[in-house]
């Protein structure tokens, strides 16, 4: 395990503070879920960038198959 300094501003410290009083867990386990869950979040926003910018880069091919498959199906 790491050890961490960490900087935060009051008003997230005083909001952290309060909430831990009431859910009863200890602030290392709170920080390391949420930065797990923050995390998770970045990588899902991460792949949802990489596939748009995969489709867009096959967006023509897609459309010329398309097409040849629409005239394969004029031709029958």
């Amino acid at each position: 395990m790491k050890n961490l300094s960490l900087k935060l501003e009051d008003n997230i410290f005083q909001e952290t503070e309060s909430i831990l009083s009431k859910v009863h867990k200890n602030r290392n386990r709170y920080i390391n879920e949420a930065l797990e869950f923050y995390n998770k979040l970045q990588r899902r926003r991460l792949l949802a960038r990489q596939l748009d910018k995969e489709s867009k880069l096959v967006a023509g091919e897609s459309l010329s198959v398309l097409a040849e498959f629409e005239a394969l199906e004029d031709e029958g």
